[in-house]
């Protein structure tokens, strides 16, 4: 059975929009991708490592922690070994607080990524191949989110195209979520059950022509 890896933010965390509250396992876009996977005759276990607020490089100024380069190479550690890596950060390098754009959201996507292919792992296992996921762009934040998002509608243009050249330049895997889901209806920002579906079958289409043979 192969390992996968997604280190992502409250997008694949599963948070239920307009709510405190997460998806279940199969609801969520992981599971929904582990769920098609193994229906195809892939056995995988897909392992989320996802925490709401996380930056791709950056500090929260409010809640610690949510800075995805602090101990990734130990997370890589301690879940190898690993068939493939999938990374879906950068929204909330968007947040009110920040004022990034996308290109410096796109390096710090750059960042993780040399620090995985540095991390500590056993002798004789081998580096994991990277699938880059660019999240779809923000729509503008309704509800308790509209002062914590105010303006990333804006801040996150051209995220994608970013992102894809990253990919390019360090030969990882690249899919646009934007190409298959918009973001929530409800908050316009997370992912409503219908998109968390709609992406997790997407990416195990792109996942099934990664994954290194067993």
């Amino acid at each position: 059975m192969q390992q996968i890896l997604v280190y992502g933010d409250s997008l694949s965390w599963g948070i239920i929009p307009g709510t405190r509250e997460r998806f279940d396992f199969d609801q969520r876009w992981p599971g929904v991708m582990e769920r098609e996977l193994v229906t195809s005759g892939r056995p995988v276990r897909v392992m989320e490592d996802c925490l709401s607020g996380r930056r791709t490089v950056w500090d929260d100024p409010f809640k610690a922690g949510r800075n995805g380069l602090v101990g990734i190479e130990q997370r890589i550690e301690v879940h190898s070994p690993l068939a493939l890596i999938i990374l879906l950060l950068g929204t909330n390098d968007f947040q009110a607080v920040h004022q990034y754009n996308a290109w410096q959201s796109a390096q710090g996507v750059a960042t993780l990524i040399a620090a995985i292919r540095r991390a500590p792992i056993e002798p004789g296992m081998s580096i994991p191949p990277i699938l880059i996921v660019a999240p779809p762009p923000p729509l503008t934040a309704k509800g308790t989110l509209a002062p914590k998002f105010a303006g990333a509608e804006h801040k996150a243009v051209g995220l994608n195209k970013e992102l894809r050249q990253v990919a390019a330049e360090l030969e990882c895997g690249f899919f646009d979520a934007g190409t298959v889901s918009a973001t929530s209806r409800v908050d316009g920002v997370h992912l409503d059950e219908d998109q968390q579906l709609a992406l997790g079958r997407a990416v195990a289409e792109k996942v099934i022509t990664m994954l290194p043979e067993d």
